[in-house]
């Protein structure tokens, strides 16, 4: 008799720290960068042998840098699907997702805050190295960028509105469960 195989995903969370560069962080590239504006959060999902998905949560305060007069975040809430073919143990991922940007600009000197929430896209190369069952050390190197800040076949979507373009690099440990 035949019968198929079932499917295998198994769940996993991973607790992540990182910095953002590039675009609109404070930071211009992820290499070259003295004051970094740190990252923690991290991702739910779960992952087969090839293919899986991940919710992950991400807040970067003092996004444009540690200033006296202005404070600055960014918090990101993305729902990614995720190719990750098995190979040794090495596991890399590319991602791509959508989800809410979420920047918050506090001015110091007035007293006064303003905070905007955008829809957003998300993509990243990131590589999984295997350490021991059932835990793994990942680095990632994820893309963030608001819609507002594409253009559409020459028109500009959501004019005068602001918006945010950034990377982000990263550290973090799996659990699988």
């Amino acid at each position: 008799m035949i019968a198929a195989r079932g499917a295998e995903a198994q769940g996993f969370i991973s607790p992540s720290i990182g910095y953002n560069f590039a675009g609109s962080a404070g930071c211009r590239t992820a290499t070259d960068c003295r004051d970094k504006n740190w990252n923690w959060g991290g991702s739910l999902g779960a992952l087969g042998s090839v293919v899986g998905f991940e919710v992950e949560p991400i807040h970067s305060g003092e996004f444009n840098g540690d200033s006296p007069n202005q404070g600055s975040s960014v918090t990101t809430l993305m729902a990614n699907f995720m190719l990750a073919p098995r190979i040794s143990i090495v596991q890399p991922f590319g991602v791509a997702g959508v989800g809410a940007i979420r920047t918050s600009v506090d001015n110091r000197v007035v007293g006064s805050s303003d905070s905007e929430t955008d829809a957003g896209w998300t993509d990243r190369r990131r590589t999984d190295h295997l350490r021991a069952a059932p835990h793994r050390v990942e680095g990632r190197v994820r893309y963030h960028r608001s819609f507002t800040a594409l253009d559409l076949l020459d028109i500009e979507l959501a004019r005068g509105r602001n918006s945010i373009d950034f990377g982000r690099a990263g550290f973090g440990m799996v659990f699988k469960f």
